[in-house]
């Protein structure tokens, strides 16, 4: 199935590549030649002052630089959040969701109410992920207000899990490690 733009992908215990254990990953693209998406809970200590200018006072707290994803980790990528039109995004991925050019300065008509700079991506070959959905790594859910921007990135995984229905919600208490059970 296609088309998971602006959905989240959220990794479930069968993950164990270190990359993305306990990941969420928002989809900016999904169509027949594969996906792309940014993981949103694994900041940097790197602040985004220090990597690209004019962006630090636009980016919401913490203002530090994400990983992305594995994929292109010499390459940026901004998202943005908010409001109803498409003004200031680069890419509209969804509804007040969407990609922005990294390359300007933030636009001063944006209509974006929170943004996140990313280093690297995760990407699909085509069919890759539809396969690993069919196999159970990942839970695709619906994006929520706030989740792309959350003021506690680091308790993201465990907040979308808790507020699916069961039986995925019982998986938030599942122990960071199986030896700790």
């Amino acid at each position: 199935m296609r088309g998971h733009e602006g959905r989240l992908l959220v990794a479930t215990p069968l993950i164990e590549d270190p990359h993305f254990r306990r990941t969420v990953v928002a989809v900016l693209q999904h169509n027949d030649t594969g996906a792309v998406g940014v993981i949103l809970n694994r900041p940097f200590t790197t602040r985004v002052d220090e990597q690209i200018v004019g962006w630090a006072q636009v980016a919401t707290p913490p203002t530090l630089m994400f990983f992305g994803g594995p994929v292109a980790t010499d390459s940026m990528i901004g998202v943005a959040v908010g409001g109803t039109g498409d003004a200031g995004y680069d890419v509209l991925v969804a509804p007040g969701f969407g990609t922005l050019n990294l390359e300007e300065p933030p636009a001063p008509n944006r209509v974006w109410t929170g943004c996140r700079l990313f280093v690297g991506a995760s990407g699909w070959t085509t069919g890759q992920l539809e396969d690993e959905i069919a196999e159970g790594a990942w839970w695709v859910v619906e994006r929520e207000p706030g989740d792309v921007v959350s003021a506690d990135p680091e308790g993201l995984w465990t907040r979308l899990v808790r507020r699916q229905p069961a039986p995925i919600c019982w998986y938030a208490h599942w122990p960071e490690q199986m030896t700790d059970n």
